[in-house]
């Protein structure tokens, strides 16, 4: 996750005598929490605690007196540098002293009590899932409320996620981010007070052959049934006639292994598709459809001539990426920092290994390219549990009053409706691999005094091309 601290407010203190400085703390360019430095610091000294002191990554220390607005200045860059570094540690990031901090943090700023409510939870064909929830209830716990009221088993829970999006007009969704274990799913999704961020369940693994281990569960094959039949008429999933004809008479028998096999077989499955951008690939201001799946990046972009094609970038020679966020000043604006700004621009960038000793950068410009991060990471992750040879199986984590109640009237998926003939505007894709070499791309510049910079990720998954490979 992307966490940075673009701004502080002087705020008056409980007695209204004094004022302190609060740290607006945002997740992905969204408000997430305000807090004070104290606070911070008692985090950090409960983590030291645990962890050691080694472990943890510097934090800016106290001072006697009150401190000038450079010195604010100072220390905001310095908690936003710190927090990005705790997150991106497996350990310190995954653990629960760091998460429960930020998920009372966020219940406290939005000003939300802990009672019972309803949350409604999307499956990928529309349905609603209405579940019965605390609103201090973690993102763990709403997921598992879920699969309780569609009675998916304990151990496949940890194939599917939940996904913050924002509904489209077509019914498509665009993706804001997977849902994290620091957050509380409902205040998450409320606090944007806009009807069209919703809460989606979705399968949350890349590699097809995990589809075997859900498909021998019914809810789960319907669930996988119901999310691909909804990615085929989007658009997402690229189909020809006589595929779509195949597909439609499997859909008429109710075959839905069948429909699945043959499904797996088409070119992005299982993808998410984001919304278009702009890429410096294969020239500067490219437009592009971006696609994250099967362990790469897929950008699509109609090159001179308007001929539709497809680059694909795979994880494995990505040696790193990296999320740049920047806010530029309006023309001739001498605000001062955090005042005054435009709209956040995002860019996710990465080294990518072109042939045996030519490594170079790509760059995407997205509003989403925080989740393109995501994508990544996981693809990364679920590419190293497979080869040290774990599972992505998840064990039910009981709470601790006892055992999570399963609903007396559970909520079957429905089948969705038949597909529609597919779109004649849609263009088949030309592969541009014989490209990919002879593009030159553009290095990342080094960044401008007012552009913040998060932490380049490492890709454990990278490999290198020897002569054979070339």
């Amino acid at each position: 996750m992307h966490f940075s601290i673009p701004e502080t407010e002087s705020r008056s203190g409980d007695s209204g005598s004094s004022n302190y400085v609060a740290y607006n703390i945002h997740v992905n360019g969204v408000l997430h929490c305000r807090v004070r430095y104290s606070q911070l610091l008692g985090l950090h000294e409960q983590l030291r605690k645990e962890y050691g002191a080694n472990v943890l990554p510097a934090f800016p220390p106290k001072k006697l007196f009150t401190l000038t607005p450079a010195e604010v200045e100072q220390r905001r860059e310095q908690l936003e540098k710190y927090m990005q570094a705790v997150r991106q540690d497996p350990l310190l990031g995954g653990s629960e002293t760091f998460n429960s901090f930020l998920r009372r943090a966020q219940q406290e700023t939005q000003q939300v009590p802990t009672e019972e409510v309803s949350l409604e939870v999307l499956l990928s064909n529309g349905q609603k899932v209405l579940v019965t929830i605390l609103t201090s209830d973690q993102t763990e716990d709403v997921l598992e409320a879920v699969a309780a009221k569609l009675d998916l088993p304990d151990d496949l829970i940890g194939y599917f996620s939940l996904f913050l999006v924002r509904e489209q007009e077509d019914g498509a969704f665009s993706f804001v981010r997977k849902l994290q274990e620091f957050e509380l799913p409902y205040v998450s999704v409320t606090s944007l007070r806009s009807q069209e961020y919703k809460i989606v369940l979705r399968k949350s693994y890349w590699d097809s052959a995990y589809d075997d281990d859900v498909m021998e569960n019914r809810v789960g094959l319907n669930l996988l049934y119901a999310q691909t039949v909804s990615d085929i008429e989007h658009g997402w999933i690229l189909v020809t006639k006589e595929q779509h004809r195949q597909l439609k008479s499997l859909q008429e028998k109710v075959s839905k292994k069948e429909f699945l096999r043959l499904a797996q077989t088409l070119r992005h499955y299982g993808y998410l598709r984001f919304e278009p951008c702009v890429a410096d690939f294969p020239e500067k201001g490219c437009p592009v459809v971006v696609s994250a799946g099967n362990s790469e990046l897929s950008l699509q972009l109609r090159l001179p001539g308007q001929q539709l094609r497809e680059g694909s970038f795979r994880v494995t020679r990505m040696r790193c990426w990296r999320v740049t966020s920047s806010v530029p000043l309006p023309s001739g604006s001498t605000s001062s920092p955090g005042r005054g700004r435009g709209e956040v621009r995002l860019e996710l960038a990465f080294e990518y290994l072109m042939s045996k000793d030519r490594l170079q950068w790509v760059t995407i410009t997205s509003p989403q390219a925080i989740m393109m991060s995501i994508c990544l990471q996981s693809m990364v992750d679920e590419l190293m549990v497979k080869k040290s040879g774990g599972s992505i199986r998840k064990m039910l984590r009981r709470r601790a009053g006892g055992t999570l109640r399963r609903s007396d009237s559970q909520q079957a998926v429905k089948s969705p409706p038949l597909l529609d003939s597919p779109d004649a505007t849609r263009e088949s894709m030309v592969k541009l691999s014989s490209k990919l070499s002879a593009v030159s791309l553009r290095g990342i510049s080094s960044p401008s005094p007012d552009t913040s910079t998060s932490d380049v990720h490492g890709n454990y998954a990278f490999e290198g091309i020897g002569d054979e490979d070339l």
